[in-house]
C-alpha cells in the first residue's frame, strides 16, 4: 500500500533545509547503516541481554525486514508496535524503516479501546506486540480486532506463548536475510507517526517523515550529545514522543549508544548506570523525583553521566536543583511535543536561566510567542506559543479538522501552551491553555501553584487539577503525593508564604501515596480529576 501523506510545511522550505545542510536528506535505515558500515564494533544497544554492536545490530535489523517483507509488508504500509524497550524494539524501527514502512509505536499500557482506535485509524496492515502484559493478554486481545479492521493482516507476539492465529516473533528472527535489499524511500516521505498523549477523546497520530526525525530532532540530540562518546539511557517508553529521541536521532542521525530497560524501576535504573556507563539520562521529571529519593543513590557510581535530560511535563526548579545536586550533573531542561515542537536548556546557560525552556534553536525549530490574531508580541509578554523547523512533522493522520485547528499558513505549528520569551531570547512556558483553571473568571496556571508547592519538604510530586463547582465555575484541588498527613491550611500556609496571593490558592486536597501515571510515564491528571471529584476534602 502506497500511501501518502499530506506535509502541510512548504516542501520549497524542506529543500531549503536540505540545502544548508540541516537535512542530511536521507532515510533513516540508510542513516543507521553508514554508521554501521563505518563503526562496526561500536555499541548501538545495550539492554538486560548485553551489549550488541552496531554492525550485529544491523544483521538484527536485515533479518526482521526479510521476515516483514515474506509477511508482505512493504513501502507505505504502516507497522504498529507496542513493546517494552528493548534491542528488538529498537532494532523493529529500522526493519519497518529498511522496507519503506511507517512505524507506529506506542507504549505498552494504551487500553483497548485507544488499540483498535490507532490501528483503525492508521490502516496498520500489522501489529507486533507482547504476547502479555501482566495480567493483560495483548497478543489475543490485539488479534481479535483482526476481522473489525480489514486493513490489520497480521499480528506477531513476542515472549510466552503464541496466541491462536498470531505469527510468532520466532519466525521474523529465523527470516533468511542473504538476499534482502532495503528500500531507499524519499526523506521527505512519512517514516513515523507519534502518538499524543494529550487530552483529545480518540488519541492524536501526527506524521514525521525520516528529515524531521533526522534532521530536526536528530540537531536537538548533536546539540546535547558532547561527542561520540554519546551513551544515552532513556527511562520512558521509547514509543512516546519523547522516546523518538532514541533510534530515529540517537542511532541514525549521530551513531550514538542506547540503553534500554523494559520497564521504569528506581533499583534497576541505578544499577543500569552504575553498569553501563551513560554519559546523558532521559526521563520525566517524576521519575527523577522517585531516584533521588533513593537510599541507594549515595552508593551508586554516578560518575558516568554528564547530562539529566528532563522532558514530558514542567519542570520545576526544586526539582531541577536536587536532581542537579545529587546525581552532579547538567540538568537539561527540555520543553517539546509530539504536535512538533522542541526547545531546551544546554550546558552553558546561566544559573538565572535554568527554570527556563531555553533558547529556541532555528536548526531545530524556529518558536514565536503570539497573541490572539497571531501576531508576535514583545519580549517579556505573555501569549500563544507556535513553531516551524526542521523538526515540524507533516500532518496529523486522518484528523483534517485537527489540521484545521492546529496548523498554520506556511508550516506553523500551534501548540496550545502559553508562555513569553524574555529580553535574553530565553522561553518560559507558562502552562497548558486548556490546563488554565477558571475560579470565578480568575484564570490560575496549576504549573505555578506546583511549582511552589514542591518546596515544601513533605510534598513528594504534586498535580493541581479542576474540580467543577456550581458557583465559581472551577476550583482547585492539590493533589499531592506523600508519606505524611498534611492538611490544606499547612499547605495554603506554606504558599502564602512563597508569596502566593490568595485567590491563587487550592482549596481541596487530596493525598496520595503516588500520582497516577499514564503509559508514558507522566502524571495522568484525567484520572487524578475523576480521584479528586469523588475524594477530595476541602
Amino acid at each position: 500500500m502506497n500511501r501518502a501523506f499530506r506535509d502541510l510545511v512548504p516542501a520549497s522550505l524542506r529543500r531549503s533545509w536540505a540545502a544548508d545542510g540541516r537535512y542530511q536528506d536521507l532515510d533513516l535505515y540508510t542513516l543507521f547503516e553508514r554508521h554501521a558500515r563505518r563503526c562496526p564494533d561500536r555499541a548501538a544497544v545495550v539492554d538486560a541481554d548485553g551489549e550488541i554492536g552496531y554492525a550485529q545490530f544491523d544483521v538484527l535489523v536485515r533479518r526482521l525486514a526479510a521476515g516483514l517483507t515474506a509477511l508482505d509488508v512493504c513501502a507505505g504500509d504502516v507497522v504498529a508496535v507496542q513493546l517494552p524497550n528493548s534491542r528488538l524494539s529498537c532494532a523493529l524501527d529500522f526493519a519497518i524503516a529498511a522496507v519503506g514502512g511507517i512505524v507506529l509505536p506506542f507504549p505498552i499500557g494504551r487500553g483497548e479501546r485507544d488499540i483498535a482506535s490507532l490501528l483503525g485509524r492508521s490502516r496498520a496492515v500489522v501489529a507486533v506486540t507482547a504476547s502479555s502484559y501482566g495480567d493483560f493478554p495483548c497478543g489475543q486481545r490485539t488479534f481479535d480486532l483482526v476481522g473489525a479492521l480489514p486493513d490489520l493482516r497480521s499480528v506477531i507476539t513476542v515472549g510466552g506463548a503464541t496466541p491462536p492465529g498470531c505469527v510468532p516473533m520466532s519466525l521474523l528472527l529465523a527470516a533468511d536475510h542473504s538476499d534482502f535489499t532495503p528500500v531507499r524511500p524519499d526523506p521527505d516521505s512519512a517514516a513515523r507517526i507519534l502518538v499524543s498523549s494529550g487530552s483529545e477523546a480518540e488519541p492524536k497520530m501526527v506524521v514525521y517523515s525520516h528529515n524531521a526525525l533526522a534532521g530536526g530532532r536528530g540537531r536537538f540530540i548533536q546539540a546535547i550529545s558532547g561527542g561520540e562518546d554519546y551513551r544515552a539511557l532513556f527511562l520512558m517508553p521509547l514509543g512516546t514522543a519523547f522516546g523518538s529521541n532514541a533510534t530515529p536521532a540517537t542511532m541514525a542521525a549521530n551513531g550514538g549508544t542506547m540503553l534500554v530497560q523494559p520497564r521504569f524501576d528506581v533499583t534497576s535504573t541505578l544499577t543500569m548506570i552504575e553498569r553501563a556507563r551513560p554519559t546523558h539520562v532521559f526521563g520525566v521529571p517524576t521519575m527523577f523525583r522517585k531516584i533521588i529519593d533513593s537510599p541507594d543513590l549515595a552508593a551508586t557510581d554516578l560518575s558516568s553521566v554528564r547530562a539529566v535530560v528532563l522532558g514530558g511535563s514542567a519542570l520545576d526548579p526544586e526539582t531541577a536543583r536536587h536532581v542537579s545536586t545529587k546525581l552532579t550533573a547538567t540538568v537539561i531542561n527540555v520543553y517539546g511535543s509530539a504536535d512538533g515542537v522542541n526547545c531546551h536548556t544546554t550546558f552553558t546557560d546561566p544559573p538565572a536561566k535554568v527554570g527556563t525552556a531555553g533558547r529556541p534553536n532555528p536548526v531545530v525549530c524556529e518558536i514565536r510567542v503570539v497573541d490572539d490574531a497571531l501576531d508576535p508580541v514583545p519580549d517579556g509578554h505573555t501569549g500563544e506559543v507556535i513553531a516551524r523547523g526542521p523538526m515540524s512533522p507533516m500532518s496529523y493522520l486522518a484528523a483534517p479538522e485537527l489540521d484545521a485547528r492546529y496548523r498554520l499558513d506556511g508550516g506553523w505549528v500551534r501548540l496550545g501552551d502559553v508562555g513569553r520569551i524574555d529580553a535574553d531570547g530565553y522561553l518560559t512556558v507558562v502552562g497548558r491553555r486548556k490546563d488554565v483553571i477558571i475560579r470565578g473568571g480568575m484564570n490560575i496556571s496549576p504549573a505555578e501553584v506546583e511549582a511552589l508547592l514542591l518546596t515544601h519538604e513533605d510534598v513528594d510530586d504534586v498535580a493541581c487539577v479542576a474540580i467543577p463547582d456550581p458557583v465559581f465555575g472551577d476550583r482547585m484541588c492539590a493533589c499531592v503525593a506523600t508519606g505524611t498527613e498534611l492538611s490544606l491550611v499547612e499547605l495554603t500556609d506554606h504558599l502564602t508564604g512563597q508569596g502566593l496571593e490568595p485567590r491563587r490558592l487550592p482549596e481541596r486536597l487530596l493525598l496520595l501515596p503516588a500520582l497516577p501515571l499514564g503509559a508514558a510515564g507522566k502524571v495522568d491528571r484525567k484520572a487524578l480529576t475523576e480521584l479528586a471529584v469523588r475524594l477530595a476534602a476541602p
